[in-house]
């Protein structure tokens, strides 16, 4: 009878009690509010080196009769001696088109399936076999009926293969593939019934090469999380294994069959073998410190031995293979409702025509009514130069007649001027698309840090006389004292490159600083603008101070002084808050997670669904939007010197202890620490929608994420002794941020707090600071005057040739000044494909198989717990929009802050916060 008490042993989940709501653990390291989740009790964590029961009641009868017949062999050669069948349950998913490569190897592989060349699996145990030394494994097993199912439709097949097992085998903990087919197929998951444990759960979610390709086994994990001391010794060599293959060896050029990470860095952005106008300084090092990217091993080009060759479009860049875009977020990609098609016909349109301004406002507003084409008069000329047959080409003509036709911005949606009005202005600082950069001012007039040697004098031209009138009465003494002065300051991050950039053929600069004042009904004004130019001797005027108008002239300088600042703010919010800060900056996590953390590491499975598809993205983004002539460097006022100002500001000022919203929010002086407050600081603007809801949705992942962690780390010592994190960290900071390693502020990870503390910073990155940067650039950006990317002039004086024309046309002088028709049509085609949202999208508190994703049923409780209050969270914002008194969101013809609303519907939306940096 002990042989079938070991046999029968103890379920892998024992009878634990269900996480409750409890703050009382948790009191001196949490604040708690209506808003955010408080944390769960830590429950004592299951023994994963139990013994459990391998086989059925049906075999324990079985055994039961053998035991009592007087069978006395050993019990492991009794457990050896009975064997018995568990089959596996396989889903594959389906691509819904392919083209016609894809469908022979189908017919191919259906066939060679019928001849023995099949999808062969294999069993591996948590234990080791006792005479070998090596992990027990099962037969191999075929997938079965794949031939027959060839031909399904359905988006998801599932095959079933059939193992035979003996009852020493144990609990199962990874499986094997090996594809001998022709082509790959993506593998979603994989459950095995017949242990008495119940169903086992392997979470697959990744391509399967033909062994053509890729001749190793791929090897599969179950969702049971273990950390690297706790790993069964059946499943080390295999864990150890599977990571030093995700790491390759540093060589090589890379295939995009491959699911290899490593790092490089930006050194592809440049062509200088086509021109070498089109040659661009390496990104990363010491003369320009960035993150490190993905590594692709191309070949150097033939001019420059240190830049990469380039792969240009339509060809597919590297990224390892399971994290290119998946087929549905590859037609939104793609699609971009056929506007993306501007790049094919730039060539055959009369450049003329397309250089030409803007004559009036009501020609914008025919962008949205009648479409570019249609506007020019080219949309047949250009239908009959796509090489496709006369009947398609009808059908086109036919469904597109406003081919370039763009929704109407949201900005317009509520009031067509509201724009133009000065609270508007300001108001977009807190709740617009970057409410990132506004500061509290602390000193005025404001002071610079750059170098008075190279950048001349560090004063500002700013005086108290310029903003006295506009203070309700209030000294500037007094208005600093009470916090009322704030600033959008673009003074030292554009000053060092504006020679640079107004030298350059339709471009010209300011470096602006914006001083705002708030009312007493919680609202911001602007009092005034400067304008700085680099000074070029003590008599040139290099500072200019516009204050609101008084007059015509006035209200026109005014207006070019906004637009000119509005044009500083999407430069730093495009290539440095948006484009460096999260997707950069990530990348370096993301590589690193992938090459130190096991698929079984609990903090992988944590990190997983936020790290989906960024990888791609930035790929995509190397390739047409910040590579030399690219979209930002042609849409977008500083031109080819875009990414070496966010080398700048990587070098200057960013800084990973600061990315966390509460940190940042101090840091900007737009918050003070306050240990009563519900999140533990307290805003100096009380209604900054941007920072209300961003707090909700920091203070949900900090519990969700404390709760994880201390789930799985009980003290210090297990977070230090954890090899995998440790080298995770070590490898992000050392190789992936290896410009900055030697920073002092870098975080420390020797305890739970730091380890919630750096995750909760990776996922507020990933999810809430993306969305909150991203999802409104159409919605804001996509009516160009509002936020204009470049301008191509400068404001005259009345010294200046060009200030009569200005006066007796202001309004042309205005748009001459502005984007032409050719830059603006394609930066709304770029923005507002960077504002859709897939149908595939995952937003915040949803994840892939969210009952199996982890063996672990406390931590999938956790995790509906942890969507709960995301949806509460979603309700609450909601509520807040319809508040009156919340008079920067919610007013006559005042936008809703909805950006950080967690879920969207797919399209622009202007809402919706998925898991990760996907666009």
């Amino acid at each position: 009878m002990a042989l079938v008490k070991e046999i029968m042993g103890h379920p892998l989940i024992s009878g634990r009690p269900s996480l409750v709501f409890s703050a009382s653990h948790f009191k001196k390291k949490t604040q708690t509010t209506q808003f955010s989740i408080k944390p769960f009790d830590r429950r004592p964590k299951t023994s994963k080196s139990g013994v459990v029961s391998a086989i059925s009641e049906d075999l324990v009868k079985t055994l039961r009769f053998s035991t009592t017949t007087g069978d006395r062999k050993s019990e492991e050669e009794e457990k050896a001696a009975v064997k018995f069948k568990v089959r596996a349950v396989v889903t594959v998913r389906n691509k819904n088109k392919e083209d016609f490569k894809e469908t022979l190897f189908k017919h191919l592989d259906a066939f060679g399936d019928k001849i023995g060349r099949n999808i062969v699996l294999e069993l591996i145990s948590t234990e080791l076999d006792p005479k070998t030394n090596l992990p027990k494994k099962s037969n191999a097993a075929v997938l079965q009926d794949w031939s027959e199912k060839s031909k399904t439709k359905a988006e998801r097949v599932h095959y079933t293969a059939e193992f035979t097992v003996d009852a020493a085998f144990g609990t199962p903990g990874a499986i094997t593939i090996m594809n001998k087919h022709q082509k790959e197929f993506f593998l979603e998951c994989i459950t095995i019934e017949g242990f008495a444990l119940g169903p086992v759960h392997f979470p697959c979610n990744s391509w399967v090469q033909s062994q053509n390709d890729h001749p190793e086994k791929r090897i599969f994990f179950t969702n049971q999380p273990f950390l690297p001391s706790e790993t069964p010794e059946g499943l080390r060599k295999p864990r150890g294994k599977e990571l030093k293959n995700l790491r390759g060896d540093g060589t090589g050029v890379r295939r995009l069959s491959d699911r290899i990470y490593d790092f490089d860095v930006y050194n592809d952005l440049g062509n200088p073998d086509k021109s070498s106008e089109l040659a661009r300084p390496k990104l990363g090092g010491k003369e320009r410190p960035y993150p490190r990217r993905c590594r692709t091993g191309r070949q150097p080009t033939d001019t420059d031995n240190e830049a990469e060759s380039r792969v240009e479009k339509p060809l597919p860049m590297y990224v390892p293979r399971d994290e290119q875009f998946e087929e549905t977020k590859q037609d939104t990609f793609a699609a971009g409702r056929l506007k993306a098609v501007l790049h094919h016909l730039v060539p055959s349109l009369k450049a003329s025509i397309l250089a030409d301004d803007f004559s009036d406002f009501g020609e914008i507003d025919d962008l949205y009514k009648e479409g570019l084409l249609l506007k020019l008069g080219f949309q047949d000329e250009i239908f009959n130069k796509f090489p496709l047959p006369k009947g398609i080409v009808n059908t086109l003509q036919e469904s597109s007649k406003g081919l370039l036709k763009y929704d109407t911005p949201k900005i317009l949606s509520k009031d067509k001027n509201a724009w133009l009005r000065d609270d508007e202005f300001a108001r977009q600082a807190i709740a617009g698309i970057n409410p990132v950069n506004i500061e509290r001012v602390k000193t005025f007039p404001p002071v610079s840090n750059l170098d008075p040697e190279i950048y001349g004098p560090q004063h500002s031209a700013l005086t108290s006389d310029h903003i006295i009138g506009h203070l309700d009465g209030l000294s500037v003494q007094q208005a600093l004292e009470e916090n009322r002065l704030y600033m959008l300051d673009y003074h030292d991050i554009f000053l060092p490159f504006l020679d640079q950039i107004n030298a350059l053929d339709g471009r010209k600069a300011y470096a602006t600083r914006t001083i705002f004042f708030l009312t007493r009904l919680g609202t911001l004004k602007p009092v005034a603008i400067e304008l700085s130019l680099p000074s070029h001797g003590p008599n040139h005027r290099s500072k200019r101070v516009v204050t609101p108008p008084v007059d015509a002239t006035s209200n026109w300088v005014w207006q070019l002084a906004k637009a000119h600042v509005s044009s500083n703010d999407a430069g730093v919010h495009q290539l440095v808050n948006h484009w460096l800060r999260t997707h950069a900056c990530l990348e370096p996590f993301i590589i690193a997670a992938h090459r130190q953390l096991s698929a079984m590491h609990p903090i992988f499975k944590l990190l997983d669904p936020h790290m989906r598809y960024t990888l791609e993205i930035n790929a995509l983004a190397r390739q047409s939007l910040i590579s030399a002539d690219g979209v930002i460097e042609g849409g977008f006022t500083a031109g080819q010197y875009g990414l070496e100002i966010s080398s700048a500001a990587y070098k200057s000022s960013w800084r990973f202890d600061m990315e966390g919203l509460p940190a940042d929010l101090i840091r900007r002086g737009m918050a003070v620490p306050d240990p009563t407050q519900p999140h533990g600081l307290k805003l100096l603007i009380e209604d900054y929608p941007y920072a209300n809801d961003g707090l909700l949705i920091w203070s949900a992942i900090q519990t969700w994420v404390r709760t994880y962690v201390e789930r799985y780390y009980p003290n210090s010592n297990s977070i230090q002794t954890d090899s995998e994190l440790q080298s995770w960290y070590s490898e992000s900071i050392n190789v992936g941020h290896a410009d900055l390693r030697e920073a002092e502020w870098w975080p420390k990870l020797d305890t739970v707090d730091d380890l919630v503390s750096i995750l909760t910073t990776l996922v507020w990155l990933a999810s809430a600071q993306h969305a909150a940067l991203n999802f409104g650039q159409y919605p804001y950006g996509g009516y160009v005057p509002n936020r204009p990317p470049l301008m191509r002039r400068l404001i005259p004086d009345e010294s200046d040739p060009e200030y009569a024309s200005f006066i007796s046309d202001p309004e042309k002088f205005y748009f001459s000044s502005m984007p032409s028709l050719l830059q603006t049509s394609k930066f709304m085609a770029v923005v507002d494909t960077l504002s859709t949202h897939s149908p595939d999208e995952e937003y915040i508190g949803e994840r892939q198989q969210p009952s199996t994703w982890t063996g672990d049923a406390e931590i999938v409780d956790a995790f509906y717990g942890f969507a709960a209050e995301i949806g509460r969270i979603e309700k609450e914002i909601e509520k807040r929009n319809s508040d009156p008194n919340r008079r920067n969101r919610c007013g006559a013809g005042v936008l809703p802050y909805e950006l950080l609303v967690p879920s969207s519907e797919p399209g622009v939306t202007c809402r919706g916060v998925p898991n990760s940096v996907s666009i």
